[in-house]
């Protein structure tokens, strides 16, 4: 059992965690650390001190952030259209990005150190599989269409509100009705490529 952190131990931990959800959100996780130091008003030794390596931040940081934001796959799974309900879930995870890169490229990569963020993750994203399954059993949506492609749906945005969000901040949403019109089941016709294999993906959000 680990012991309690002194008090100014612990206020230095509060605050670069505080710190680093705003970097994280504003700059990607890829940001730099010193950075969320110097936001912190700590030292760089002090981050590593209390997080040795930048998953051991991200575990501090994301997991409760990460099972709150999905938790539109609940309201997806109610809505009494499937189709409905797989637009809110695509829309609001779109909507996800575009408010909050952090968790945006937690989401669609894959860490395996941070445990605590993968778990939450998983535990968030078995929605969209069934959200998907549950549109394409009702005949609304592509029955070709997985979870793969969502990941990629959700790259390509990823892009367009990078682009766009200081000049158009909600361009993505013209790029995102496009699409979704695009998966309905009458718009659809056979596609020669396949979709990405499970350990595909993987090594996709790995990368």
């Amino acid at each position: 059992m680990s012991k309690p952190l002194r008090r100014d131990a612990q206020h230095n931990r509060d605050k670069l965690i505080a710190a680093a959800a705003v970097v994280f959100a504003e700059r990607g996780i890829e940001a730099p650390l010193e950075e969320i130091a110097r936001q912190a008003g700590v030292s760089i030794g002090t981050l590593y001190n209390r997080f040795p390596s930048r998953a051991a931040l991200f575990d501090a940081v994301f997991p409760d952030r990460v099972a709150n934001s999905l938790l539109f796959g609940d309201q997806a799974l109610a809505c009494e259209d499937p189709w409905d309900g797989f637009v809110l879930f695509v829309t609001k995870l779109c909507e996800l990005q575009a408010a909050d890169r952090g968790l945006t490229d937690l989401i669609t990569r894959r860490f395996p150190d941070a445990t605590a963020v993968a778990e939450a993750c998983g535990n968030g994203l078995d929605k969209a599989s069934q959200v998907i399954e549950r549109a394409q059993r009702a005949g609304s949506l592509r029955p070709d269409f997985t979870f793969a492609d969502l990941v990629m749906l959700t790259w390509a945005n990823a892009r367009i509100v990078a682009a766009t969000q200081d000049t158009a901040p909600t361009a993505w949403r013209r790029h995102l009705a496009f699409l979704l019109d695009g998966l309905r089941t009458g718009a659809a016709h056979p596609i020669d490529e396949p979709p990405l294999t499970a350990d595909q993906l993987d090594a996709a959000m790995r990368a």
